[in-house]
C-alpha cells in the first residue's frame, strides 16, 4: 500500500510541477530579477523574516536576484534607457502613473494575484491606476523631519524652515531626488505640489539654492549612517525608515510639519514591459500580499501596510504607531504627489540637477 500510495503522489507532484511554478527537482529554474528601494524588504536581520528565503522555498523552481535602486528617477532612468532587465520593479505612485502613460507596465493577471482580495479598499483604484490594471499596493508612508534631538533645539522645530536654519549649517542633510526636494520648497512656499507652472518651478529652485550652503550632503540611503552615527542631525524622509533608525539612536525625533503640508505616498509592485518572467512575478507580488508576509514584512520595515489583516502579525505596539499609522488630523493636509507631464518633470529634474551641482 505505502508503494502505491507514493506513486500516486509522485504521479501528482509531477503533474503540479507541470502546472505551476512551485518547484520540481531536476527542473531547471527560473530566474525572477526583483528591483526594489534599498533597505525595503525584511532579510532576516535581528530574528526578522527573510521573504525572498521563504518565497524561494515555497516555489523552490524559482531564484530570486535582487538589486537595488535609490529614487524613482534613477530607477525610470534605468528602464526608460534599456540599462536593465527586471520582472518585477516598486515605483511610487506619481511614477506608477508616468510609467503607465509612457507604456512602461504590463497589465496584470490577478488571477495569479488572489490576495489583492485582501488590500484594504482605500488602497484600490487610486488616482494613479484608477482602474487597478498594473499595479498592487505594497507600501505606504509619510515624508517628514528626522532630528537629534541631542543638538537640535525644539524651539527650531516649526517647519519645513528648519532645513534652512543656519545654526545647523553642515549638519542638514537633503533628498537626492528632484521630486521630494521640490515637494519640500513647495510646501514651504505655499506653493501646490502638482503644480505644472515654470515660474513655480523657477520659484522653488531658487529656495533650494538658498539652502545649499546649510547642507552637508544630498543623500538617499546613506542618510541612515549619517543620521544614526550623529555625524549629521536634520534630514527630511520617510517615516517608515525614521522608525528603523530610531532604534538605533532613540535620540532621533520625528516631526510632521502638519501646518505647511506633507507627502504621503504609495509605494507599489509593477511588472514593466522588459520583464521576461511575468507568470513568476505575480507569484511573487501575491507572496507579498500574504497577510502574514505582509505583517512580518512590515514589521522590521515600519513602513506601513495597506492590508489590515497584517497587523495582525505585528507587534502590536508598531501597529499603533503614530508615524506608521498617523492619525485622520495629522494626515488633514497631507497630499500625494501626482503624474506631471513629461516636459515639466524634464524641467523639474534640469532645474535640480542645476542647483545640486551649481
Amino acid at each position: 500500500m505505502k508503494k502505491v500510495l507514493a506513486f500516486v503522489l509522485a504521479a501528482a507532484l509531477l503533474l503540479g510541477c507541470a502546472a505551476m511554478l512551485s518547484g520540481c527537482a531536476g527542473e531547471e529554474k527560473t530566474t525572477l530579477y526583483v528591483y526594489n528601494w534599498g533597505q525595503y524588504i525584511s532579510e532576516g536581520e535581528d530574528d526578522s523574516l527573510d521573504v525572498i528565503a521563504a518565497f524561494e522555498e515555497k516555489y523552490p523552481n524559482i531564484q530570486v536576484k535582487y538589486s537595488t535602486f535609490d529614487s524613482n528617477e534613477s530607477m525610470y532612468s534605468k528602464l526608460s534607457s534599456g540599462g536593465i532587465t527586471v520582472d518585477v520593479i516598486f515605483p511610487s505612485d506619481y511614477m506608477v502613473a508616468r510609467m503607465i502613460q509612457e507604456n512602461m507596465l504590463q497589465e496584470l493577471n490577478f488571477d495569479n494575484i488572489p490576495n489583492f482580495q485582501g488590500v484594504d479598499s482605500s488602497f484600490k483604484n487610486m488616482d494613479f491606476d484608477p482602474e487597478n490594471q498594473y499595479s498592487v499596493p505594497y507600501t505606504w508612508g509619510t515624508v517628514g523631519i528626522i532630528y537629534n534631538s541631542k543638538y537640535v533645539d525644539e524651539a527650531d522645530v516649526t517647519g519645513w524652515e528648519l532645513l534652512w536654519n543656519e545654526k545647523y549649517q553642515d549638519k542638514i542633510l537633503m533628498f537626492d531626488n528632484s521630486r521630494d526636494a521640490f515637494g519640500i520648497a513647495q510646501y514651504l512656499l505655499g506653493i501646490d505640489v502638482n503644480t505644472t507652472d515654470l515660474a513655480q518651478l523657477q520659484a522653488c529652485a531658487d529656495k533650494l539654492a538658498q539652502q545649499k550652503p546649510v547642507l552637508q550632503a544630498y543623500v538617499m540611503d546613506q542618510v541612515f549612517a549619517s543620521m544614526e552615527n550623529e555625524e549629521a542631525y536634520i534630514a527630511p524622509y520617510y517615516a517608515g525608515d525614521y522608525l528603523m533608525m530610531a532604534d538605533s539612536n532613540p535620540d532621533l525625533k520625528f516631526f510632521f510639519p502638519q501646518d505647511q503640508g506633507f507627502n504621503v505616498f504609495v509605494d507599489a509592485m509593477c511588472i514593466p514591459t522588459c520583464a521576461q518572467e511575468k507568470e513568476a512575478a505575480e507569484l511573487f507580488i501575491n507572496f507579498l500580499c500574504d497577510p502574514e508576509i505582509s505583517g512580518r514584512n512590515m514589521d522590521y520595515l515600519g513602513y506601513s501596510t495597506p492590508i489590515s489583516a497584517a497587523k495582525e502579525f505585528m507587534d502590536p505596539e508598531l501597529a499603533a504607531n503614530e508615524y506608521a499609522y498617523p492619525s485622520e488630523e495629522t494626515l488633514k493636509n497631507a497630499s500625494s504627489f501626482a503624474y506631471l507631464p513629461e516636459e515639466v518633470s524634464r524641467q523639474m529634474e534640469s532645474l535640480f540637477m542645476q542647483v545640486r551641482n551649481g
